[in-house]
């Protein structure tokens, strides 16, 4: 039988690089690695199947996109398989409305928002003219379930017309209508983060909200400007959540509260800085990659 320490299912061409770097880093390691592509997907559904490959860990960036891997997905849930972001954390964390109020509770500060049923169950929404005024305008229209690529998200809705007309594009999702969050300015940087929890590791990146364009948090800037509670923050999160990968994006704001904004993105876009000007800063994919093989390395006896 053959066995892995990671086996990680992948469909995104964009994932080449982060699955290439995982892969030289757990040779170096002295850890097994099984990238899972269309390549060799069937190969290894009849390998598990047969009992002729197991996988300690598994991590699956495919099967919410490709429906060819959900077999896959289903087969190792059958197995005794650690699932790295198990299928029913990621399903209770996708949900924005769920999130929004788990993270009040919580005491997590989050923009103004009012959840609305969807379309589907009533036509009607009775907004009051004090939540209106409150959300302020423009704010954000965004559904609660359907996650990625910003499907279904209005940036700068004005009117309740807005909402009417969103709202029927995915009719049997709610939607959260929220207050646009604008984030302090100092000495030419816009406080807006990109957070990741990886494996136990909190990693905060400067994310400008206009550009989507990352650059790193220096020690220095991290004590200068006292950016400290977003660790307890992102902690928090993942204490909700029970997720061990994910990131989040959390604002400061001019009454100096830090407001978490796009709440648990489960899947982590990867690609290196280097090849992409939008991409994550290639110190930080390979500090999230040396966190993800010292969790898999943990378990070994």
């Amino acid at each position: 039988m053959e066995k892995f320490d990671l086996a990680i299912a992948y469909s995104w061409e964009y994932d080449d690089d982060f699955i290439e770097a995982i892969k030289n880093l757990f040779n170096e390691r002295n850890l097994s690695f099984l990238p899972i592509s269309f390549d060799n997907l069937n190969e290894v559904i009849n390998k598990i199947e047969e009992n002729r490959v197991s996988i300690n860990y598994f991590l699956d960036r495919a099967s919410d996109a490709e429906e060819e891997f959900i077999p896959l997905a289903k087969l190792i849930q059958q197995k005794n398989v650690f699932i790295i972001n198990q299928y029913s954390n990621v399903e209770f964390a996708i949900d924005k409305a769920t999130m929004h109020l788990e993270f009040i509770s919580n005491g997590i500060n989050t923009p103004y928002t009012i959840i609305i049923s969807p379309y589907k169950e009533k036509k009607e929404i009775e907004l009051s003219l004090e939540q209106l005024a409150k959300l302020g305008r423009p704010f954000i229209i965004k559904p609660a379930n359907t996650t990625g690529g910003g499907i279904g998200v209005v940036m700068g809705a004005e009117t309740l017309a807005d909402v009417l007309k969103a709202r029927q594009h995915l009719e049997n999702d709610k939607y959260l209508l929220q207050e646009k969050i604008e984030p302090i300015e100092v000495d030419g940087k816009r406080f807006w983060f990109r957070s990741f929890y990886a494996f136990g590791k909190v990693i905060h990146c400067w994310w400008n909200d206009l550009t989507h364009v990352y650059s790193e948090i220096t020690n220095e800037d991290f004590v200068k400007y006292n950016l400290e509670e977003m660790n307890s923050i992102v902690k928090k999160i993942h204490t909700i959540t029970n997720l061990e990968f994910f990131s989040t994006e959390i604002a400061l704001t001019k009454e100096n509260k830090f407001i978490v904004i796009d709440y648990v993105n489960d899947q982590c876009d990867m690609r290196f800085q280097s090849k992409h000007y939008d991409g994550v800063p290639d110190n930080v994919v390979y500090e999230i990659i040396n966190a993800l093989a010292d969790f898999v390395s943990s378990s070994r006896t």
